[in-house]
């Protein structure tokens, strides 16, 4: 029985991606009609209209309400990529070091100081799933840390561990918007976002939160997928690669993707520092490849079985991913910068 299932499951998931575009064009459950497959200028960000907008939170809301157990007891508390060695042979074993070794990656390229007189002392994770990054990042600063996210069930679960943990007196998560947080301007010494960004409708809102509530001499990180850079005779991308994309976005509820390019205009449009960047796609390369190995194990699939249809559709589309990254049109990226003293 377990055999036919897993057999019968497989199947479903390897062969309904190739039915995505006719499968999702006649659902219901479109998250929103999305400025599709273009890219943003730092003369103004492309934002979806407001009604729009609130479908689409509420679209990501739900998805990581459902999705976000499946994710944690499969990979834990971490739902981010991976870091490895280029070519890598690797592991299932491997890839939850590898998860922390994202965010000390991360630190290290943004020179984030671990000096007792200048390490982050307050840190905010934008867009904090179930808190993993906040909890990892507070006990290696000793810093007090703040995570946002849209979801009720990722806040709860997130001051749950913190509590679990004995860390509730230095992390806390609420429900709150990355477009709209709910500090004062000047706050975090460390801004920290990782894989949140592909959710923000608008691109130059977000980055001009994240400078907002950074400290003078704050470090903001930012590591999400982008599209990849257009080339100087380009003024989108192909058609082709657009499509691929909004199938994508369809059942991760994305908004309209943007180059690091873009990124680094924005962050240089609001006066920023230091401004760097790097493709880090060779670096996170088996990392799909073992989400969906994991997700045909037994517990895998029926840990998505029995999360809903939100989830089943991310699953579906995850080979997706894979072609992205190896047609280049995905890419993996890290953008940091410093805010003014």
């Amino acid at each position: 029985m377990r055999a036919l299932y897993g057999a019968c499951t497989s199947a479903l998931l390897t062969t309904t991606v190739t039915r995505q575009s006719s499968l999702f064009s006649a659902s219901k459950l479109q998250p929103c009609q999305r400025l599709r497959g273009g890219a943003i200028s730092a003369k103004g960000g492309m934002a979806v209209a407001t009604a729009d907008d609130q479908r689409l939170k509420k679209g990501i809301a739900e998805f990581y309400d459902e999705s976000s157990g499946v994710w944690e007891n499969i990979w834990g508390e971490h739902m981010h990529h991976g870091f490895y060695d280029p070519d890598a042979v690797v592991q299932i074993s491997d890839h939850r070091s590898a998860q922390i070794r994202m965010i000390e990656q991360a630190l290290h390229f943004a020179s984030v100081p671990e000096d007792s007189q200048k390490k982050p002392r307050s840190i905010v994770d934008v867009g904090c799933g179930i808190g993993g990054s906040s909890r990892y990042l507070s006990r290696k600063y000793g810093a007090e840390c703040y995570g946002i996210t849209l979801s009720p069930v990722q806040a709860k679960r997130a001051n749950d561990l913190a509590a679990a943990k004995g860390l509730a007196n230095k992390v806390s998560f609420e429900v709150a918007d990355a477009l709209n947080q709910p500090f004062p301007d000047g706050k975090f010494d460390l801004v920290w976002s990782m894989e949140s960004g592909e959710h923000m409708p608008d691109k130059l809102k977000f980055v001009s939160e994240l400078a907002r509530v950074a400290a003078p001499g704050g470090t903001i990180i930012i590591v999400t997928w982008c599209h990849r850079d257009l080339s100087p005779s380009e003024e989108s991308l192909r058609p082709d690669e657009k499509r691929l994309l909004d199938k994508i976005c369809d059942a991760f509820y994305l908004p309209a993707w943007c180059s690091t390019s873009d990124y680094v205009n924005l962050l240089e449009s609001l006066s920023l520092q230091d401004i760097k960047s790097a493709d880090w796609s060779e670096n996170v390369a088996p990392f799909w490849p073992a989400v969906i190995r994991s997700a045909l194990t037994w517990e895998g699939l029926t840990s998505l079985l029995q999360s809903g249809w939100k989830t089943i559709r991310g699953a579906l589309v995850m080979p997706l991913m894979i072609e992205g990254f190896n047609k280049g049109v995905i890419k993996f990226s890290i953008i940091t910068c410093r805010k003014p003293e």
